[in-house]
């Protein structure tokens, strides 16, 4: 397995996506809040601890940051919606991952994912094809669409999850 992208790298085929695939990214969305608690579940501080790979965050940092990643996505999905084209704020992610509430329990980001999926859940099912086609301007990679931002968020969620599995599946072969 590969530590680093246990599901593969995102792809984007630059193509608007169908309804189909909108939906199924939804469906991803609205699911990744249960099944980081399920990866996590049951596992010890040591294994919050630990990090998924050699020089990577730590499962705990990995669940702290789907939850600081997911609170910026879903702002970003409201102000494309709401705003032409608006310019977006980058973070430092590595910088957010060493302030001190990521030594804070994993449940205050659970709970934080759950009430925040919840709400961009409803968000993106009420969006039509046309505002999955809107665009916001990000400072280091310019336009993205919503469709895009879709895309890569229905893989973050997973992407992350799987970093999760990774470290309890190597703490059990131990």
């Amino acid at each position: 397995m590969d530590l680093q992208y246990p599901v593969g790298r995102f792809q984007w085929s630059g193509q608007k996506l169908t309804s189909a695939e909108r939906n199924s990214f939804i469906n991803d969305i609205e699911a990744a809040p249960a099944k980081i608690r399920a990866a996590a579940a049951g596992m010890s501080e040591a294994q919050l601890d630990t990090p998924y790979r050699p020089g990577g965050w730590t499962a705990r940092q990995v669940i702290h940051h789907v939850a600081d990643s997911h609170m910026n996505a879903f702002i970003r999905f409201k102000l494309a919606v709401t705003e032409a084209e608006p310019i977006i704020k980058p973070y430092d992610q590595d910088s957010w991952a060493s302030l001190p509430d990521m030594s804070a329990p994993i449940g205050v980001s659970l709970n934080i994912l759950d009430g925040l999926h919840h709400r961009w859940v409803l968000v993106l099912r009420s969006l039509s094809e046309e505002d999955f086609a809107k665009t916001f301007v990000h400072p280091e990679l310019g336009k993205v669409s919503l469709d895009k931002n879709l895309a890569l968020y229905a893989w973050h969620g997973r992407h992350h999850t799987g970093h999760v599995h990774s470290v309890r599946e190597r703490a059990g072969k131990s």
